[in-house]
């Protein structure tokens, strides 16, 4: 490979893999495929990892989940199938790499946000409210909270990297997945672990904003883990 070449995604190697199982007769159309932990096991690799591969297989037509049953193998090709772009992130992974980043940028916001931060966060909360009681997903209020937080720190690269997150969010391997967990039932819960960190920024609780943001991103991978366990039950 050349020194310039791109790392492929894992999760789209792993997609490869069970797509090469499929072409070569090994899992026939129709047929369920093997639960998320024992494909983990096969492969080598993460269970989160597995799911995003099998998100990427359903989005591209290859797979079919179905929510209580499992995963099948469809006919090629399926219409309304659209590929995923290389460079797109697996939305687990990204979870679990805005955990890094986001629990820091939290701890600095609450050392560092002036009023008209803390009222923009409050704003992105009630955003978040309204929508949810709408039946509406709140993502607009959610983006403008972490941005929110992001911005007390007066630094532009990590505005930006926030904002590289949220582009991220409209990938098709995200979307689909939030098809799966995203409710008014899960964004009630989500909203009161946003209410969490902005009140210790509030506090100037440097710590404690921190261990909030961190306590939020683990509930949201947390959330997206089982739901899609649900999907793909044994």
């Amino acid at each position: 490979m050349p020194a310039s070449a791109e790392p492929q995604r894992l999760y789209r190697q792993i997609a490869e893999q069970v797509r090469a199982l499929i072409q070569r007769g090994e899992f026939v159309a129709g047929a369920r495929l093997p639960a998320e932990r024992d494909l983990a096991k096969q492969l080598g690799v993460s269970r989160p990892s597995v799911r995003e591969a099998l998100i990427a297989l359903e989005v591209e037509g290859w797979v079919e989940v179905r929510t209580g049953s499992g995963v099948y193998v469809l006919d090629r090709p399926q219409p309304g199938a659209r590929e995923v772009p290389a460079t797109e992130w697996g939305p687990l992974e990204l979870i679990r790499a805005r955990r890094v980043i986001e629990g820091e940028i939290a701890s600095q916001a609450a050392q560092h946000a002036k009023r008209k931060h803390l009222q923009c966060m409050s704003e992105a909360i009630a955003a978040m409210k309204h929508d949810t009681a709408r039946d509406v997903a709140p993502l607009q209020g959610d983006r403008d909270f972490h941005i929110a937080i992001a911005s007390a720190c007066d630094n532009t690269v990590l505005v930006e990297t926030v904002q590289g997150f949220w582009n991220a969010r409209h990938g098709p391997l995200f979307t689909r997945l939030g098809d799966y967990f995203e409710s008014a039932p899960s964004w009630r819960t989500a909203i009161a672990e946003h209410e969490a960190v902005l009140s210790a920024i509030r506090c100037r609780d440097a710590e404690g904003a921190r261990v909030a943001m961190h306590q939020h991103m683990d509930k949201s991978h947390a959330r997206f883990s089982a739901s899609w366990r649900r999907a793909n039950s044994s």
